[in-house]
């Protein structure tokens, strides 16, 4: 069975501002559906392990309450105890608590890089790209070095107001890293697939960034 990875921020500030953050439901949740849809057998990872923190909740929606029921968000285990050769996929959710944690994951972006380097897919969507930006391959090589991504832009951040909050600006350290950054209007679906790397623009992209995954997934 195809088995793939959620992973999860575990930092629950955002910045300095009192407000809470963490994981966004969404762009977990849509993504659990449309595993489970697949036939996928999926679990959850996070940075610290144990119950992490989540953002967004929407009681009514139907891919959430199923996420909720479903997955032990209780009990996430973290990524020193997961093997890379278990998983097809890893999947980086987003929520702003990612930009914060999600960089300095060594033992994620190890398990990921592995995840990758096995033939398996490593994909990411919103805030989630941030798991990607100090994630190397064992070539020592960042693993967006040359390719085409979508990530959560510029423009956006600023249109929630959070610029100024955030530690760094995720499009801007993608292609710092030699990432092809492509933007698309302010909260519409942008999916970019390259190869075995599949990335998302914003919570409006989750499920199709899934949908991506499985695309791939199937063509392996």
């Amino acid at each position: 069975m195809t088995r793939v990875l959620i992973a999860l921020t575990s930092h629950s500030q955002l910045g300095d501002t009192g407000r809470s953050t963490g994981f966004y439901a969404g762009e977990a949740a849509e993504p659990w559906t449309v595993f489970k849809n697949a036939g996928y057998d999926v679990e959850l990872v996070s940075v610290a392990g144990g119950k992490p923190p989540v953002d967004g909740v929407d009681d009514a929606d139907p891919d959430q309450k199923q996420f909720f029921a479903e997955a032990d968000l209780d009990h996430t285990k973290t990524a020193a105890e997961l093997t890379a050769g278990d998983y097809d996929a890893i999947f980086y959710a987003g929520g702003h608590g990612a930009m914060w944690d999600f960089p300095g994951a060594k033992d994620l972006a190890s398990l990921a890089a592995g995840i990758y380097e096995n033939g398996g897919v490593v994909a990411a969507v919103c805030h989630g790209p941030a798991g990607l930006v100090e994630l190397k391959l064992s070539d020592g090589k960042y693993l967006v070095d040359g390719k085409n991504v979508a990530g959560f832009t510029n423009s956006e951040e600023n249109a929630v107001g959070l610029t100024e909050v955030v530690p760094f600006l995720l499009a801007d350290e993608l292609t710092a890293r030699g990432a092809i950054h492509h933007p698309a209007a302010d909260f519409t679906d942008q999916v970019v697939t390259d190869g075995r790397l599949v990335t998302g623009q914003n919570p409006a992209s989750a499920r199709s960034t899934a949908t991506a995954v499985t695309a791939v997934l199937d063509k392996n």
